[in-house]
């Protein structure tokens, strides 16, 4: 009775959606069921969001206020009062799963959070963890913690792993056009995860358990980090022999077949790839499998800030200077380019290790005015706008992160020196090096 109920008002877009995490994964899922008609309400235990998108406002500059708004207006409300999820017919958990000090898996917030909704469990509902995470997480953390207040899953609560997909600052794709890729606890868990999200979703992706879907997300994000590296690896080789990297890509991506290019840089930032592979190392010990390809690749990728830092030294030394009393501009200090998500930028730790050999250290993003609370970094800085003047008043200016809205030309006209990590600029300027 539970399961055609639940099928039935989720077909029909009366069900009522809780979407837990209100970031960069969870906001874009709200707006979507939101915007064909489901009533929902976002949960998080930060109230200055939850503050913020009552007031109709978004922290987060690709997701416009005027959308929070007209959300405000169609049903959608955010609290930070989990008892609110006895509401809701579909929970949707969103929460970051981030690694510890010591590279394990920190799936404290999906334990916490799922602790706090078993309270207000009741028989109907569909629970969805989309967060990154270790395959067995959802049937060794979540079904005994759901199935311990009395619940028989795939009879009257229906569990389900469907990892999330969000690119943000891409508008080549949207959480309606990405394909969802779906594991149900049971058989009636994945019937329901498709009426979940085929309202608002193109293409469902059903696989056979909820395993398999939490390791296709970290393939899809090990497969990444492991190309990634390569082609870091690549670069440091390249640049030995003199021979430009980027060209080298350029010239190997003609290729019609057996070729996809990626793209070095001064290392990986953003919440997914230099975490996520971290996972299935962690989970693989228990097989007692050592995975040397993650391992590796995160080796490769975790020394590129260095990396930059020493072509930045050198640079520097032909020059007849020294770090120490260099001031130095970082261009982009979000991970990647037209975003203002700085979890786990590269640039910020190329900013540490010169201010750290006494640079004197500004930056300059438009996506980031002021630079913000970060629990492991800290500077008391506002971005420098960029003129013919500023940049010439820099001994060196490292460009970290490629955003559309620099002005490339002014900033090559402009700097004294340019440590280029980004492969924008083509050799053979005398003001410009590739790191």
């Amino acid at each position: 009775m539970h399961h055609s109920s639940l099928l039935h008002k989720l077909n029909n877009r009366t069900a009522k959606i809780g979407v837990f995490g209100l970031g960069y994964v969870g906001l874009p899922l709200i707006l979507r069921y939101n915007a064909v008609g489901f009533p929902v309400i976002g949960f998080d235990v930060d109230a200055a969001k939850v503050k913020h998108l009552n007031e109709g406002k978004s922290y987060i500059e690709h997701i416009s206020s005027c959308k929070i708004a007209k959300a405000l207006e169609t049903g959608f409300e955010a609290t930070s009062n989990m008892a609110r999820a006895k509401e809701c017919d579909g929970l949707i958990l969103c929460v970051p799963t981030p690694l510890n000090a010591h590279r394990e898996p920190d799936i404290s917030f999906v334990i916490n959070t799922v602790k706090s909704v078993c309270q207000f469990l009741r028989p109907g509902q569909v629970v969805s963890l989309e967060s990154t995470t270790y395959p067995g997480t959802t049937e060794e953390e979540l079904a005994p913690r759901i199935e311990e207040h009395g619940f028989t899953l795939g009879e009257d609560i229906f569990l389900l792993y469907s990892p999330e997909r969000e690119d943000p600052g891409n508008p080549d794709f949207t959480t309606q056009t990405i394909p969802k890729v779906i594991g149900g606890y049971t058989l009636k868990c994945a019937e329901v995860g498709k009426a979940l999200y085929g309202q608002v979703v193109n293409q469902l992706v059903l696989v056979s358990s909820t395993k398999t879907a939490e390791m296709t997300k970290l393939l899809e994000n090990i497969h990444r980090a492991v190309n990634i590296g390569l082609v870091n690896e690549m670069k440091i080789v390249a640049d030995k022999m003199g021979i430009d990297i980027y060209e080298v890509i350029r010239a190997a991506a003609t290729k019609p077949f057996g070729f996809t290019p990626y793209y070095p840089g001064p290392g990986l930032g953003g919440h997914c790839i230099p975490i996520d592979p971290f996972y299935l190392t962690w989970k693989a010990r228990e097989y007692g499998i050592n995975t040397r390809f993650i391992e590796l690749a995160g080796e490769v990728n975790s020394s590129m800030p260095a990396w930059v830092v020493n072509k930045c030294i050198e640079a520097l030394n032909e020059r007849k200077k020294s770090v120490n009393g260099s001031k130095i501009l970082i261009l982009g200090i979000a991970y990647k380019k037209n975003v203002d998500d700085m979890r786990e930028s590269p640039s910020v730790e190329i900013m540490e290790i010169l201010r750290n050999k006494g640079a004197e250290i500004s930056y300059s993003d438009p996506h980031v005015p002021v630079f913000p609370i970060m629990r492991q970094h800290k500077f008391d800085l506002a971005s420098v706008e960029i003129t013919a003047k500023s940049l010439s008043e820099f001994d060196l200016v490292v460009l970290a992160t490629n955003h559309d809205m620099f002005d490339y030309k002014l900033i090559s006209d402009s700097a004294n020196l340019i440590v280029d990590t980004r492969g924008v600029y083509k050799k053979g300027k005398n003001n410009l090096v590739s790191a």
